[in-house]
């Protein structure tokens, strides 16, 4: 069922839409508020999928309502209903957010076809977060050790702030999984988050990448491209391995700190990006800095806040439930029953070495679970996880 509100003050249009909303598909669940404040009260109370709402109104007009819901339930299509001399206003309330408008009276076609592709907007926004969340789950930061628990207490102030982050640690240790639970608890959630790895990509490409070319601009540049910069645009940008950027590159980056501008490749034009820089290395940049390899400026500038992950070693209590948390999302990917590991099994894995950090051990639970018994034993742990 979809459930619609009308907030109109003149009863004999509120029941022409009701009728007609209700004729046309028998699972639109109608409902009346005779005016703003009314309207705005039901919402506040109850969940709809579309809100149609007079402009001039008693007590709440339409722009107030709008504005109000706006604060509360973005989410909810809004389709303002305005007189002849209400148009601009109408036209107006599509730079609050507004879904559309309709005039009085009615078209009929207009109306139904405006309440179907709001209604359409709607689920794809619902479908949308039930993605998201799927996707976050991707990215989890398991644990409830000291270390960990302080990691998501940054994460929770820091977030919804504009600051740069620096992301240091060893590798394997999850670095990108902070970038994520950072771009996803921020205002710029619904923005792109763009993931560069500079350690993947040849230094003499690396500008390309990050800032686009112009056409010409080098022998492989057969027509325009855009960089990373542009692609998160009102979004994050995460800068992985940053510490193995060439001094060219830091320079340009720099630039797009400072100014909010980037220059493709080969352009002489200046294109402004609006741009949340999270970078991480697995360097130590102020060895790098003092061995000329990386620019103190950029430093700086990108390390406002600082969050070191540590190795695995050094939160071994977390590894009980990083080893069920992997056994049950393996079982998962694998389609296979999962299997339970064994208290001395799980004692045995704690005591390991862990160089490659919870990347390592997550492929150790892979290799235990396709090789070990309907238990992992302690002996399936000494005959295949040893190093």
């Amino acid at each position: 069922m979809s459930k619609i509100l009308i907030i109109e003050d003149e009863a004999a249009i509120r029941r022409v839409l009701t009728k007609i909303l209700s004729e046309e598909n028998d699972t639109y669940q109608v409902e009346e508020a005779e005016d703003g404040a009314a309207g705005f009260e039901k919402i506040k109370n109850n969940d709809y999928d579309l809100v149609l709402c007079d402009i001039k109104m008693p007590k709440m007009d339409g722009v107030e309502v709008l504005e109000a819901v706006k604060k509360i339930k973005p989410e909810i299509p809004m389709v303002m209903i305005s007189g002849h001399g209400d148009m601009e206003t109408a036209i107006n309330t599509m730079r609050l957010g507004a879904f559309d408008y309709i005039s009085k009276p009615p078209d009929l076609n207009r109306l139904l076809n405006t309440v179907r592709n709001a209604l359409d907007k709607k689920q794809l926004v619902v479908e949308n977060k039930i993605l998201k969340k799927k996707v976050s789950k991707n990215y989890e930061m398991i644990g409830e050790s000291e270390a960990i628990n302080h990691i998501k207490l940054m994460i929770d102030k820091v977030a919804q702030t504009e600051a740069r982050v620096l992301i240091t640690g060893p590798n394997g240790t999850g670095k990108e999984l902070v970038a994520h639970q950072l771009h996803e608890k921020s205002e710029r959630a619904n923005f792109p988050l763009i993931e560069v790895n500079c350690a993947a990509i040849p230094s003499e490409l690396i500008e390309s990448e990050l800032f686009g070319h112009v056409k010409g601009a080098f022998t492989s540049a057969v027509k325009d491209r855009a960089g990373k910069f542009e692609a998160a645009d009102k979004g994050t940008i995460f800068l992985d391995e940053i510490g193995d950027m060439s001094l060219s590159a830091q320079a340009k980056v720099l630039r797009a700190l400072q100014e909010s501008m980037i220059t493709r490749v080969g352009a002489d034009k200046d294109i402004k990006v609006d741009v949340r820089v999270v970078a991480a290395t697995n360097k130590d940049l102020k060895k790098e800095i003092a061995e000329g390899r990386f620019r103190e400026d950029l430093y700086h500038r990108l390390a406002v806040i600082l969050i070191k992950v540590p190795s695995l070693n050094d939160r071994r209590e977390d590894i009980p439930m990083l080893i069920s948390y992997f056994a049950d999302k393996i079982a998962s990917e694998q389609g296979n029953a999962i299997k339970k590991f064994s208290k001395d099994a799980i004692y045995l894995l704690q005591e390991y070495d862990w160089t490659g950090n919870i990347r390592e051990l997550r492929n150790v639970v892979e290799r235990l679970i396709i090789l070990g018994g309907s238990e992992i034993s302690e002996n399936d742990v000494k005959l295949f996880a040893s190093k």
